[in-house]
């Protein structure tokens, strides 16, 4: 949909951002709308931002590894006396994070700060935060936003690996008519916060409200 139509408020209602005027939220069969984002993250829900949004104090491998934090097993008083299951479960979050850190293409810069990164790797880095929750649901709002076509393709590529890899359900909102038609099992199209139209890329394109509003036909 075109801007305006509503597509970052629905990412805003699920996140916990907004609450719902009416009706209920619901993921894995439990009602979230009404929760606060730091809860739904805990429930399996994570998201990027149209607007980049990252920790300007922290390297690339800490912003990654600041996400980690939220499955934290240990208290805080373990964590003062450096108890053994407190360096095993720092281990394998630095694990963790480099394996996010590979999947979207940043191995290398671990020790570079995000303002020094090019905005096509800042918005990688964003990426492999979000993943670092280990999220069941991963919502991506207009992630190819500013890239290159090179950068896009790119994306793609990674989008596709973490569904295949990380067996995680995407949403996407995307304008890049391609990029959506290329990568999306199913499509739903709105308009002044209405869906108009739902289902798959062949079907929405043949759809004539969409092609009327949306495709220029």
């Amino acid at each position: 949909g075109p801007n305006g139509a509503g597509k970052t408020t629905v990412f805003n209602l699920i996140s916990g951002v907004y609450d719902p005027v009416e009706g209920d939220i619901r993921f894995r069969d439990q009602v979230i709308s009404g929760k606060s984002p730091s809860e739904i993250t805990h429930l399996g829900i994570a998201r990027t931002f149209q607007n980049i949004r990252l920790f300007k104090g922290l390297n690339v491998f800490d912003n990654v590894k600041m996400a980690t934090n939220c499955r934290t097993e240990y208290s805080f008083m373990e964590g003062v006396l450096g108890l053994p299951r407190v360096w095993r479960q720092e281990k394998e979050s630095a694990a963790e994070v480099e394996r996010y850190l590979e999947l979207v293409g940043l191995l290398g810069y671990e020790n570079t700060w995000p303002e020094n990164l090019a905005y096509g790797l800042q918005r990688k880095l964003e990426l492999a935060r979000a993943l670092a929750t280990k999220p069941a649901l991963l919502l991506l709002d207009e992630p190819a936003a500013g890239l290159n076509p090179t950068e896009i393709r790119e994306l793609m590529d990674i989008i596709r690996r973490i569904h295949k890899e990380l067996d995680m359900t995407i949403l996407l909102i995307e304008h890049h008519m391609d990029m959506v038609m290329d990568i999306c099992e199913e499509l739903w199209v709105m308009n002044f916060g209405k869906v108009i139209a739902n289902g798959d890329p062949e079907h929405i394109q043949r759809e004539p409200e969409v092609l009327r509003a949306y495709l220029g036909s």
